[in-house]
């Protein structure tokens, strides 16, 4: 049997903006995605994924080696119906084995199990770390996989990769990494993570920045110097300082108001968003009062920096 693991990411800093080109703040989180592929006799491939909970939620069986779906079943009531996660599923190994002709052309067939460690509606990557974990076992690379497939900037794929804070940058469409970062707040029990109960389509929030008119490569540049103090800042009244600049410069980009002052006016740290604007999870700054705050408004997801980041 062999096994692949890939880390979940939340994007600091940066959103929208790592897409023109900004240095941006990306962590690895001690949630993942595992993949687990063993032989069979049958020259098919079968694959399962499973919930958190071990519960199963698709099931797809393709013949090898074309990769014909053979039959497909999926949570209906979880997934709405959708019945195009099997052909999400077939795009990726059809692509991988494009980059790999070698790629499943063994005669015996494969059991392949997929199972997240966090729920699939908590936006920290179950695309991202599919992928991952597909391109290790096809050898191939996973940004261009990522690239070839669901697009975007693919710092989510390099979070996947690392176990340590990342900055993360498009050069000339390349991904860029520097993984050696020494990011590791004095104050990090002071940041929590809370779920906002939904799960935000990061097309629709490109679609948004996309309209914007603006100087895109002075605003990428202000987030980049905004994301070294990120790092560097000693203080938390720096760092929320910081998150509030960011915020100004977003929801001026995508002409949204920050999350703080649409939904969290009263709340007595600061928040930011992360990624796209208006679901997954935010970051706030807080105190032990904070989980209490946010669980008397509806949202029971909160997390500590500690239990969230690698």
């Amino acid at each position: 049997m062999t096994s692949f693991n890939s880390n979940g990411k939340l994007l600091i800093t940066g959103e929208y903006l790592v897409l023109d080109g900004a240095k941006s703040l990306a962590l690895p989180t001690k949630y993942n995605q595992n993949l687990t592929i063993s032989t069979i006799q049958e020259q098919e491939l079968v694959w399962e994924s499973f919930t958190h909970t071990n519960e199963r939620w698709l099931q797809v069986i393709f013949d090898l080696p074309r990769l014909r779906i053979i039959s497909a079943t999926f949570d209906a009531n979880e997934d709405g119906g959708n019945d195009i996660l099997a052909e999400n599923l077939q795009n990726i190994l059809l692509e991988s084995k494009k980059m790999n002709p070698e790629f499943l052309t063994t005669k015996q067939g494969f059991y392949v199990k997929s199972t997240l460690t966090f729920p699939r509606n908590w936006g920290l990557g179950s695309s991202s770390t599919l992928i991952n974990n597909i391109a290790q076992w096809a050898e191939v690379n996973a940004f261009d996989l990522q690239f070839n497939t669901f697009g975007g900037s693919a710092y989510d794929i390099a979070c996947a990769q690392n176990n340590t804070p990342i900055v993360y940058r498009l050069l000339d469409g390349k991904p860029s990494v520097e993984a050696t970062l020494k990011f590791d707040p004095s104050f990090k029990d002071k940041l929590y993570f809370v779920h906002l109960n939904k799960k935000q389509n990061s097309r629709e929030g490109i679609a948004q920045y996309k309209k914007f008119k603006g100087n895109i490569d002075t605003l990428a540049g202000q987030v980049s110097a905004l994301t070294k103090e990120f790092i560097t800042c000693s203080t938390l009244s720096h760092f929320e300082v910081l998150m509030v600049e960011h915020e100004q410069i977003i929801s001026s980009i995508i002409d949204q108001k920050p999350i703080q002052l649409r939904m969290f006016s009263d709340y007595f740290g600061k928040i930011k968003s992360l990624g796209a604007w208006g679901g997954d999870f935010i970051l706030a700054t807080g105190s032990e009062d904070t989980p209490k705050y946010f669980e008397d408004k509806g949202f029971s997801t909160i997390i500590t920096y500690q239990d969230m980041i690698l």
